[in-house]
């Protein structure tokens, strides 16, 4: 069993483009658990965060506002990462996100 330290966003997202909006602002909102691991969990300074999001916001926009929010650390891991929706990985940018997402640092081994 895994424990993880929850954190509000200190600042909702505001990206237009990539589907993120000032928490209140105009627009169908949806809450967004993101799970980070490892080097992600670094880069995001947390292990899981909630994040008010656009409806239908997709795998890219989370890619997009989350490189943005947390910089060169959190490019890096996505470079070569993948995102865990609904029990599938998901890698191409259109997939759309549901109610929680895992950000999963790319892993070595066999």
């Amino acid at each position: 069993m895994y424990a993880f330290a929850v954190r509000q966003a200190d600042i909702p997202f505001h990206h237009s483009d990539a589907g993120f909006r000032i928490a209140g602002s105009m627009g169908d909102m949806a809450m967004v658990t993101v799970r980070y691991f490892a080097a992600a969990a670094d880069a995001a300074g947390c292990e899981q965060e909630q994040l008010d999001l656009d409806a239908g916001a997709t795998v890219g926009a989370l890619r997009d506002a989350l490189q943005e929010r947390y910089g060169t650390a959190m490019e890096k891991v996505l470079r070569s990462g993948s995102f865990l929706v609904d029990g599938v990985v998901r890698r191409d940018p259109a997939s759309p996100i549901s109610a929680s997402v895992d950000v999963l640092p790319p892993f070595a081994g066999g």
